[in-house]
C-alpha cells in the first residue's frame, strides 16, 4: 500500500497525460495568439460609427450610411442580394480574431507538403526558443537548428541559431501570427495575416497592430524545408524542363500522353539558391516565376486604395482591400491553388504540376510516387482536405472560374464552411480600415515650429500633387516608366490577361459551401477607371504600375519603395539592405527617409544595393520616385530636416 501511495502521483499524471492525448484526436485542440487590449500599441482606433443612430454599409466598395431606425426593405440597396456588408461590432471582432488565428487550412500545405518545420528547424526547438525569453519579448526569435544542412550556398552547423524574424508579445506561447493545430496525431503549424502585419515595439514590448513585420526572414525559413520546391513559381526558375534528370521518370499528363517530371533534388537547389536571396521582410507575392520580391506592406488601410503596391486591388468589397486580403490565402500560401490555371499561366500541364510539388512532400501520405501509376491530381483528389477546389486551402471559387478577375487573380476566394462567401474576408478589411498607427511619443515629436515648417516644405515641393486629402495619396496608379522604380513588380499579374473573365461574386449572404444553387451578380465596376485595372494588372503591354502610397505611419514602415530598396541604419555610413537588413540592422526611419529625398544619399543607397548580387537576382535596387528636396532643387537642410520630421508624424484624421 505505502509503495502505491509513492506510485499514486506519477499514475495521476499519466492518466492525464492519457486523456489528453486521446482528447486532442477528438477535439483537434489549435492555438494562436491574440494580444489583450493592454498590450497593444496603439489602442486608438478610427470612428466606426460617424454619429449614434448610424448604420454603415459597404456595398461593392461603395460606403452608405443610414439611421439606424431605418429598415432594409426600404433602402433596397442595402440587402445582402445586392451586396451590402454591414459594418457591425460583430463584424470587427471577426475580423481581428481572423487576422490573428486564421490560417485557412494553409498548416496543411506549410506542415505536410513543404515541410517548413521537419528540415533542422524543429518545432521543439520553437519552443524552446520561446521559453529561453522567459516571458520576455522579443522581434526576432533565434531558433536553434537541430543538424549541419548546407542550403542556398549557405551553411549551418548543429546548435547554430537563426534569426527568423518572428515577434513574440510578451507573456505569449507563440509567435504573433503562428498557428499551431493538433490532428490526426500531428502537430501542425500555420501562418495568418498577422505574422506580417504586426510588430512588436523593441522599446516597450507591446503589439503595433498594422505595422509591417520588417525582419520577418520567410525566404531562409522556406529554404530550410526539405520541399521548397513546391514554391518554385514564386522564385526564379522559368522552366521545369531545364531541370529533368531521367526521362523515363514520368507522368500522363492531361492529354494523355508520357511527360518526365523534374528531378527533385536539382529543383530543390534552384530554389533554395534563390530564396536565401530574399531580404528579410521582404517577400514574393506573385507567381509569375520571377523573383521579384516586395517588402510587406503596412496595414494602415483606411483610405489608401487601391491595394497592393501593384494596385491590382481596386475592385470589390471595401474599394479592393478584400481582394487584396483574399489573393494572400487564395494564392501565396498553397501553391496548389494555381493548379487549374498553370497552363495558361505558364504552359505547365496541371499533372506535370501537381507531381512536381508533391514529388518531395514532407509527409509520405502527400508525397507522390510517379512510379504508382496513378496521375498526380488523381492521387491528390484522394486526400485534399477541401475537396471540390485546387489547394489544400479553404477557398470557394468565383462563379465563372477556372476564369480568374479583378476580384481573384486565380479565381479562387478564401472562405471557410460554416461561414458565408467572402465573410471572414469582409471582416477583416472592415477591422484593417479601423486600424490607426501608433501616437507619435510626445518626447519624439518635433517641436511645432519644425512640424510647421516641413508642412510648408511639402506643398512648396508639390508632394501634395500626389500624396493629398486626408490619408496623402491621390489613390492613382503611376506608370512605372513615369514613376522609374523596379518594373518586375508592376508586371508580375501580366500573364492573368490569357484567362480574365467577368468580375463576379455570390451575394454575401451566400453559405459556405456553396450550394448547388448559388447566385452569381456581378461586381459593378462602373466607377473604376479601365486603364487603372490595366495598369494595376500590367495587361495589354503596359508594363504596370505602382500605387501612390499613403503617407500615415512611416515611422513603423521603413525601409521605403515597394522593394525596400532604400534602406539606411541608425549610422549613415549603414548604406542599403546589404548593410542594414542582410546584416540583421533595422533601417532607420529617418535616415532611411531622408534617402528617399536627397539625391546624393539615394544614389549611394542604390550603388550599394547594385553591387550585391543577392539583390539583383530578386529586383531590389532603391530606384525611383526621383522627387529630391535638397539642395540641388534649392531646398536647405533645416528645410529638409523638417520635411522627414514631418513626414514622420503623419497620422489618419
Amino acid at each position: 500500500m505505502p509503495k502505491l501511495k509513492r506510485l499514486l502521483p506519477l499514475l495521476i499524471l499519466i492518466s492525464i497525460g492519457v486523456i489528453i492525448w486521446v482528447a486532442a484526436y477528438i477535439v483537434e485542440p489549435e492555438y494562436a495568439y491574440i494580444p489583450p487590449e493592454h498590450k497593444l500599441e496603439n489602442t486608438k482606433h478610427t470612428k466606426v460609427r460617424e454619429a449614434p443612430f448610424i448604420r454603415k454599409y459597404d456595398v461593392w466598395g461603395k460606403t452608405l450610411t443610414v439611421p439606424g431606425a431605418a429598415l432594409q426593405d426600404q433602402h433596397p440597396k442595402l440587402a445582402a442580394a445586392n451586396g451590402a456588408v454591414e459594418v457591425t461590432k460583430e463584424l470587427l471582432a471577426l475580423g481581428r480574431r481572423t487576422l490573428y488565428e486564421e490560417s485557412f487550412g494553409n498548416e496543411v500545405f506549410l506542415t505536410d507538403i513543404l515541410g517548413i518545420v521537419d528540415g533542422p528547424m524543429k518545432l521543439k526547438n520553437v519552443v524552446k526558443a520561446i521559453a529561453e525569453l522567459k516571458g520576455e519579448a522579443t522581434t526576432n526569435l533565434r531558433v536553434e537548428l537541430d543538424q549541419d544542412v548546407t542550403v542556398g550556398g549557405l551553411s549551418f552547423r548543429k546548435g547554430d541559431k537563426i534569426d527568423t524574424g518572428f515577434d513574440v508579445a510578451k507573456g505569449a506561447y507563440v509567435p504573433i501570427g503562428l498557428t499551431v493545430k493538433y490532428a490526426q496525431g500531428k502537430t501542425r503549424i500555420g501562418i495568418s495575416c498577422m505574422a506580417c502585419h504586426a510588430t512588436v515595439n523593441r522599446e516597450t514590448g507591446k503589439v503595433v497592430e498594422g505595422a509591417p513585420n520588417s525582419d520577418l526572414n520567410m525566404g531562409l525559413m522556406l529554404a530550410l524545408a526539405p520541399n521548397s520546391a513546391a514554391y518554385f513559381t514564386h522564385t526564379d526558375v522559368t522552366s521545369l524542363v531545364d531541370y529533368i534528370k531521367n526521362e523515363k521518370r514520368t507522368v500522363m499528363n492531361s492529354k494523355g500522353e508520357a511527360e518526365a517530371l523534374p528531378d527533385p533534388a536539382l529543383l530543390e537547389k534552384a530554389v533554395d539558391d534563390n530564396l536565401v536571396k530574399w531580404a528579410p521582410g521582404n517577400f514574393d507575392t506573385t507567381v509569375d516565376l520571377v523573383s521579384d520580391v516586395s517588402q510587406i506592406p503596412d496595414m494602415f488601410t483606411k483610405g489608401g486604395h487601391p491595394y497592393s503596391w501593384s494596385g491590382f486591388a481596386l475592385a470589390g468589397p471595401f474599394k479592393g482591400l478584400s481582394t487584396f486580403s483574399n489573393n494572400v490565402h487564395a494564392q501565396n500560401t498553397d501553391t496548389l491553388s494555381q493548379t487549374e490555371v498553370s497552363d495558361r499561366l505558364w504552359g505547365i500541364d496541371k499533372e506535370i504540376y501537381v507531381g512536381t510539388i508533391l514529388q518531395n512532400a514532407a509527409s509520405h501520405k502527400f508525397r507522390y510516387n510517379p512510379s504508382s501509376g496513378l496521375k498526380p491530381t488523381d492521387f491528390f483528389n484522394q486526400l485534399d482536405p477541401n475537396p471540390g477546389t485546387p489547394g489544400v486551402n479553404e477557398v470557394i471559387k468565383i462563379p465563372n472560374y477556372p476564369k480568374v478577375s479583378a476580384i481573384a487573380p486565380n479565381g479562387l476566394y478564401i472562405s471557410s464552411p460554416g461561414f458565408k462567401a467572402g465573410e471572414q474576408v469582409n471582416a477583416m478589411s472592415a477591422y484593417q480600415n479601423t486600424v490607426r498607427p501608433p501616437e507619435t511619443d510626445a518626447a519624439e515629436t518635433s517641436d511645432p515650429k519644425t512640424i510647421k515648417l516641413g508642412a510648408a516644405v511639402f506643398k512648396k515641393a508639390q508632394c501634395i500633387t500626389c500624396h493629398a486629402g486626408d490619408f496623402f495619396t491621390n489613390n492613382r496608379i503611376m506608370r512605372v516608366a513615369e514613376i522609374g522604380t523596379e518594373p518586375a513588380r508592376a508586371a508580375a499579374f501580366s500573364r492573368t490577361e490569357n484567362a480574365f473573365g467577368k468580375t463576379e461574386f455570390y451575394p454575401p449572404d451566400t453559405p459556405v459551401p456553396l450550394p448547388p444553387d448559388a447566385k452569381a451578380v456581378e461586381v459593378p465596376l462602373d466607377d473604376i477607371d479601365p486603364d487603372q485595372i490595366t495598369l494595376g494588372f500590367g495587361h495589354k503591354q503596359s508594363g504596370g504600375g505602382y500605387k501612390v502610397k499613403g503617407l500615415t505611419g512611416l515611422r513603423w514602415s521603413a525601409p521605403y519603395l515597394h522593394d525596400g530598396g532604400v534602406a539606411v541604419g541608425p549610422k549613415l555610413s549603414q548604406i542599403g539592405v546589404t548593410e542594414t537588413l542582410m546584416k540583421g540592422i533595422q533601417p532607420d526611419p529617418y535616415n532611411s527617409l531622408k534617402a528617399m529625398i536627397d539625391r546624393k544619399l539615394r544614389s549611394q543607397v542604390i550603388e550599394a544595393n547594385r553591387k550585391d548580387a543577392r539583390l539583383r537576382d530578386t529586383h531590389v535596387t532603391g530606384q525611383g520616385h526621383a522627387h529630391w528636396v535638397d539642395e540641388g532643387s534649392g531646398f536647405t537642410q533645416e528645410q529638409q530636416d523638417a520635411l522627414v520630421k514631418y513626414l514622420l508624424q503623419l497620422n489618419m484624421k
